[in-house]
């Protein structure tokens, strides 16, 4: 957060691409368990550098109207990416081996640097204002408004933290439920094909809800479209958690689009609420809640099956924290400057 705030997403997309194409080349050669923890940690710095608070700081700067749309477009490609990548690559390791595959993914990144080093650019480095900048009746902030936060005015708002723990909770169950789903799916009677074709679907329910609930944002009343947001992850939590096998579909429907859609509106919240002067360093830090809620979330789903042989207890829980956040959601409004 602080780097993308001081050095600017132009250097750190540039940093990544070189990053990500000297990961994929050394995973080709990798020879031990310890060089595939240090390739890890690059991916993890990578992520850092290019990952998805970069991609939101810098769309948001080019957008005041229609701010959540774009962002919900941008967020697809998180998606896109896993839907694309893996059948590609399974085609190439069968094709030329695993080493190989490695070393031809190596190029890819090349795409990411060339739009870092001719398209990453801000509005204002490119002579141009930000679509509607200037515009009444807008919740949206502009970079560079004086009505932007710091990270310490921010941390001392309820909103602040309301909106973290809301990332934290939903996060939890969305790890909980992606570690589970297929295992889950198998423990009520689907084969390992149709357990896989769940998850696919899930996945794509989210691919659509995370572009749907940006463009519902601009178009309604961004903090009722929040709620109504985890409304519809909620609805997916209480029907996983009834274990009934004839609600699966539903259940993964609605978990995977209220999913999603908070992907997207969680990004739309922090920038519109915090503004954008210091978003690098604010989203940094919701990042780092629900990235360790996320983490718990995961080993403790797991956790409760081995000790239980089922997934019923994980799913209750999650359906609690699905409430907690939506009570815990309607605390995030907009601070005023004076904070």
């Amino acid at each position: 957060g602080v780097l993308i705030d001081r050095l600017g997403v132009r250097a750190l997309l540039i940093a990544g691409a070189l990053m990500l194409s000297a990961a994929y080349f050394s995973y080709a050669h990798v020879g031990s368990l310890l060089q595939v923890y240090l390739i890890h940690l690059v991916f993890a710095a990578v992520l850092v550098a290019c990952g998805m608070n970069v991609a939101v700081i810098m769309v948001s700067r080019w957008f005041v109207t229609q701010r959540g749309t774009a962002i919900g477009i941008a967020l697809v490609g998180t998606s896109l990416g896993g839907v694309l990548f893996p059948p590609l690559i399974t085609r190439l390791i069968a094709e030329h081996g695993w080493r190989h595959t490695f070393e031809l993914i190596a190029l890819a990144p090349i795409g990411l640097l060339l739009i870092g080093l001719f398209l990453a650019r801000s509005p204002q480095e490119s002579g141009l204002a930000p679509l509607g900048a200037g515009s009444t009746g807008s919740d949206a902030r502009a970079h560079g408004d004086p009505a932007d936060l710091t990270l310490g005015q921010a941390t001392r708002t309820l909103s602040f933290w309301s909106l973290a723990a809301v990332a934290g909770l939903t996060f939890y169950c969305m790890l909980g439920v992606i570690s589970s789903l297929r295992l889950h799916l198998q423990d009520l009677g689907a084969d390992p094909l149709a357990a896989s074709k769940g998850f696919a679907w899930m996945m794509t329910m989210a691919l659509i809800g995370k572009f749907l609930f940006g463009f519902l944002a601009d178009r309604m009343n961004q903090r009722l479209v929040f709620l109504v947001n985890l409304l519809v992850m909620l609805g997916g939590a209480f029907l996983l958690a009834s274990m009934d096998p004839g609600l699966t579909r539903w259940a993964i429907t609605l978990f995977g689009l209220g999913w999603g859609g908070l992907y997207t509106m969680l990004q739309v919240q922090a920038v519109n609420n915090f503004g954008l002067s210091h978003a690098g360093k604010i989203l940094g830090v919701i990042t780092l809640v629900d990235a360790t809620c996320g983490g718990i979330g995961s080993w403790l789903t797991n956790q409760l099956f081995a000790g239980a042989g089922s997934y019923a207890l994980s799913y209750r829980i999650m359906a609690v924290l699905m409430v907690l956040a939506f009570f815990t959601a309607m605390l995030v409004r907009r601070p005023s400057r004076s904070t």
